[in-house]
């Protein structure tokens, strides 16, 4: 890097991927995708032709045939897992715009840049709840 603004390209494409990119990417599955409803099994067979055994089959036992053509229940069930635990959110997260460590430097310019940023953070946050009512 050559100059403070490449600098500050390179923290805010940092700080977009560790923060809104991946809230926006892991937190958001698991309402859609963990109801199964909405990821119907893949089928691993084709329909079975007219006058085969399999067809009698699915006449006779729809259920059966079609239960016999989708993923197993483990996997279906480690594909949730996977979607629950992307979901999760951690009991000690540190929100964009907070700190748990208040004395993370001492000196005065980045502490009340910090502040005015958490700031913003809050009076956008409180701006769009007033605009859900």
């Amino acid at each position: 890097m050559h100059t403070v603004q490449e600098l500050v390209d390179s923290c805010t494409i940092i700080i977009w991927i560790a923060s809104a990119l991946q809230a926006a990417v892991n937190f958001g599955q698991y309402p859609y995708g963990g109801y199964l409803v909405n990821r119907p099994p893949l089928s691993r067979k084709f329909m079975p032709e007219a006058g085969s055994a399999e067809y009698e089959d699915l006449k006779t036992n729809p259920d059966k045939v079609f239960l016999k053509t989708i993923v197993p229940q483990l996997q279906i069930l480690l594909g949730i897992s996977v979607l629950e635990i992307l979901s999760r959110h951690a009991s000690d997260e540190v929100y964009l715009g907070q700190r748990d460590t208040p004395e993370w430097t001492k000196v005065q310019e980045p502490l009340l840049a910090f502040e005015r940023f958490g700031k913003k953070r809050e009076e956008e946050v409180e701006g769009k709840n007033v605009g859900d009512k």
